[in-house]
């Protein structure tokens, strides 16, 4: 062999002996000063792999959900469908028989309204004043008497001023013990 190609392969260690420390140099470098950095990328990576991996995972179990269900007989979904719309319809029968109904109990009470003004009309015509309340009071509770609608009506019970007729609150007078006195003008006296 001669001396060139010696050199040559003792200098190829040591090439390659300088790459790895020059290699080691920077990778100890980078870990001293982004260590806590990196490793934090990898963790969030790695949580973000994870939930992304559980996710093609849950469509691909709805998938094979969907070709079980596809697979189910015709037969048993048309029957599923058929009990569907007939309870709709049963539900849409009973809501229209409500609709009647209340529609119903309205008209009775305009019905109801509209003979309550007449009778208030005629009443009026004939002179006599209306009261709708009394009425229906006097259907309810009758009297042993000629009629129930000509009751005498209490006397209202005289109320008497709490205080004497001579107060007025602006004046300050007759409020008895209790009055309010303005203030002295001028100027404070203080030391």
């Amino acid at each position: 062999m001669e001396p060139d190609e010696e050199q040559r392969l003792l200098a190829k260690p040591a090439l390659e002996q300088e790459g790895l420390r020059l290699l080691q140099n920077t990778v100890g470098w980078l870990l001293s000063n982004y260590g806590w950095y990196l490793l934090f990328t990898l963790v969030v990576l790695y949580l973000i792999f994870q939930k992304l991996f559980g996710n093609f995972r849950a469509l691909g179990q709805r998938s094979e959900d969907a070709s079980v269900v596809s697979s189910v007989e015709p037969d048993v979904v048309v029957k599923q469908q058929e009990a569907l719309a007939a309870a709709r319809l049963r539900m849409q029968e009973e809501l229209n028989t409500q609709a009647e109904k209340y529609k119903e109990k309205l008209k009775q009470l305009e019905e109801e309204k509209r003979r309550q003004k007449i009778e208030m009309w005629e009443s009026m015509q004939e002179g006599k004043s209306y009261k709708g309340n009394s009425k229906k009071w006097s259907e309810q509770n009758p009297e042993p008497g000629p009629s129930g609608s000509s009751t005498i009506p209490k006397p209202k019970p005289d109320r008497k001023p709490l205080r004497g007729s001579n107060y007025n609150p602006l004046t300050g007078e007759g409020g008895g013990t209790c009055s309010w006195r303005p203030g002295r003008r001028g100027p404070s006296s203080g030391g």
